[in-house]
């Protein structure tokens, strides 16, 4: 029996969570939700329902499993808590919140309810983040010493627009949120938690946003090793990286390339590297571009675990310890 979907916002993202769903043989798209009534037209062709309000969605179909939640960052809690109201699972695009309590309201409702609330972070799925995880986890690199992660983004006026969710304070939240938490994930995935935080924050040059563009963060890992997230979104044009470095005891490792898809730099001792598969390439927005495109092996994780055959990818406490660290950090402006 095939697992059925439906998808609250029909933007880029949207779009791209119906395209993975029509293309998995064990999935069915049961009804769209936006509320531009314009965004219909993909409705239309696959020859499903479509609705306006999402409470209206969930009173007319009754049989949804699982719930896609693709709207602006500040609408993800209020989605996510109605489709577990609703008693679906959810696979939430990121952030899962924009702030902890919001999150923590989002994991007791999934509990109460039995539910799975997937969190995409696709980034978890990149060859080269597979690798670090495992070089991480079995100490082949040894202890930590210093973490840099550098993510140097576009993101000018062609995406800033002026009116559009994208940039506000309610409805975006940040560039931590928005642009850059796949790779705080990232850092939470295979080092934990931060503390002793200290921060700096700027606006260059985006005149449509009510937030910084670029920042500098240094923290202490608390299970040992200091680091530094260095982020901005002034880049002139085009993307120019996404970064880690990792300086251990037994050696060092940098991962770059615009979306940190490249293993650059690796001496580790007794250790010789294996040889990965290619990255998959980014997301192509037209005028921008963002981190790869993984959404395939979500969706793969999604139908295996809710069939029991593996564990999610990205759970909702790992959600909201990302929207945590992100809070905290942002509470230093």
């Amino acid at each position: 029996m095939k697992t059925r979907f439906a998808i609250i916002g029909l933007g880029f993202i949207g779009k791209r969570h119906a395209e993975m769903i029509v293309g998995n043989e064990s999935c069915e798209l049961i009804g769209l939700c936006d509320t531009d009534d314009t965004k219909k037209e993909l409705a239309v062709k696959l020859d499903i329902p479509f609705f306006t309000s999402h409470t209206t969605m969930f009173t007319v179909l009754s049989n949804i499993d699982v719930v896609c939640v693709c709207t602006p960052n500040g609408c993800h809690a209020l989605h996510c808590l109605d489709a577990l109201t609703y008693n679906a699972h959810v696979v939430c695009e990121k952030p899962l919140g924009l702030n902890k309590t919001d999150c923590e309201q989002i994991v007791y409702k999934a509990l109460h309810q039995n539910k799975r609330v997937f969190c995409v972070m696709q980034n978890r799925y990149s060859p080269p983040s597979e690798w670090l995880k495992k070089v991480v986890d079995s100490k082949i690199v040894g202890a930590i010493f210093h973490v840099q992660i550098n993510c140097y983004w576009n993101r000018d006026d062609r995406y800033y627009k002026k009116g559009s969710w994208k940039g506000s304070l309610e409805l975006d939240g940040g560039p931590l949120f928005t642009q850059f938490s796949h790779f705080i994930d990232i850092m939470y995935w295979l080092f934990g938690d931060i503390e002793n935080i200290k921060a700096t924050f700027i606006n260059n040059n985006h005149t449509y946003t009510e937030f910084e563009d670029s920042g500098s963060v240094s923290f202490r890992f608390c299970e040992g090793g200091i680091g530094v997230l260095n982020y901005s979104t002034s880049v002139w044009d085009k993307n120019l990286e996404s970064s880690i470095t990792i300086i251990g005891e037994n050696g060092s490792i940098k991962v770059g390339g615009q979306y940190m898809d490249k293993v650059e730099y690796c001496h580790i001792k007794n250790y010789e590297m294996p040889e990965l598969k290619a990255s998959n390439p980014p997301n192509d927005y037209g005028d921008y571009k963002g981190s790869a495109a993984n959404h395939h092996y979500v969706f793969e994780n999604v139908i295996n675990t809710l069939n029991g055959l593996c564990a999610p990818t990205t759970n909702a406490l790992e959600g909201l310890k990302v929207v945590d660290i992100i809070e905290r950090i942002y509470s230093l402006k």
